[in-house]
């Protein structure tokens, strides 16, 4: 009823960041005609959210919480192995550098 009172209101785009199950997803999106967002969870995928009618995903703050996730692994690794393992899963220089390039 809340995104349907957005909707009313003018909203272009309709934000539910709180669905944990794709039926869900779909029932919202059957019941407002605008666009709706979506947080990512674990469990869904690009295509059963597509599928169930969403039209934008966003990631909140799960890429950060991957990074600080790995920076936590290669922390521990260091304290209590003493090792550098994890830098054999660290991206390239090179590619890194690709990235920030001009039309990178």
């Amino acid at each position: 009823k809340r995104l349907q009172a957005f909707e009313k209101a003018g909203a272009d785009v309709l934000y539910a960041p709180g669905l944990s199950d794709v039926e869900t997803v779909r029932t919202v999106c059957a019941a407002v005609s605008k666009p709706v967002n979506v947080m990512a969870r674990p469990g869904f995928t690009v295509t059963d959210l597509a599928m169930a009618g969403v039209k934008r995903v966003s990631l909140g703050p799960w890429l950060t919480n991957f990074a600080y996730g790995m920076l936590e692994t290669a922390a521990r690794e260091i304290q209590q192995d003493g090792t550098f393992g994890f830098t054999r899963a660290a991206m390239p220089f090179g590619k890194l550098q690709a990235l920030f390039r001009e039309g990178g």
